[in-house]
């Protein structure tokens, strides 16, 4: 079976695999992701989920680290729609049904820095579907500023390897809301416990969660 074959949308939804880093994009170090590989190395055939834009390269990635299942879920694309048609109100309705199709629990969850760029509601039904999906002991990554940032734009997170992200801006409707303090980020989730969590020196905070066992 083909990598794209064991990829849950398009062939040509899929961005093209990126090679070296344009002398114009940030690279930046990641701690986290190796932890999230690593939680996952041992399972055989993990099923993932990517909230992100579909990356040819981050796809590849995964794929041959782990041989694992991938469903990419481009909610950052939703959010902008709701956005530019002035109807983000509903969001929290749309995500609570966004998911409804996946109908096999996930072993990891690449969160990127979505929950930056919702508000309360949105965020709250998010991570309540979010740990719905998660199988017990599984993990999910979650990117997190520090910082408020001014623009409005979206980061894509291209992996060149377990320690090394490549950001990519994209523009949109709206930007970050307001950062989330770690008593927050904890307590949207405290379904799941941390794992780790790491403080980057671009000020993202990476937090590292894992679902415990049903006899938890």
């Amino acid at each position: 079976m083909s990598l794209l074959d064991r990829l849950s949308l398009r062939r040509d939804e899929v961005e093209a695999p990126t090679s070296k880093p344009a002398a114009d994009e940030q690279v930046f170090a990641t701690k986290a992701l190796r932890k999230f590989l690593s939680c996952l190395q041992s399972r055989e055939a993990p099923v993932l989920l990517d909230l992100g834009p579909a990356i040819g390269s981050n796809v590849s990635f995964f794929g041959e680290q782990l041989q694992c299942k991938i469903h990419v879920e481009d909610i950052f694309t939703d959010l902008d729609r709701y956005e530019r048609r002035g109807n983000v109100g509903a969001f929290p309705e749309f995500l609570a049904d966004r998911f409804s199709k996946l109908t096999e629990p996930v072993d990891g969850i690449l969160c990127w820095d979505l929950i930056d760029y919702l508000d309360r509601r949105s965020a709250q039904t998010l991570a309540g579907e979010l740990v719905r999906l998660l199988r017990p002991e599984g993990v999910l990554l979650g990117f997190f500023g520090t910082t408020q940032a001014r623009d409005t734009s979206y980061t894509k997170y291209v992996i060149i390897d377990p320690y090394t992200l490549q950001y990519r801006t994209r523009g949109t409707a709206s930007g970050r809301h307001s950062i989330l303090l770690n008593r927050d980020i904890i307590r949207l989730f405290s379904a799941l416990r941390v794992s780790d969590s790491f403080l980057l020196q671009n000020n993202l905070r990476e937090i590292l969660f894992r679902k415990p066992s049903w006899e938890a």
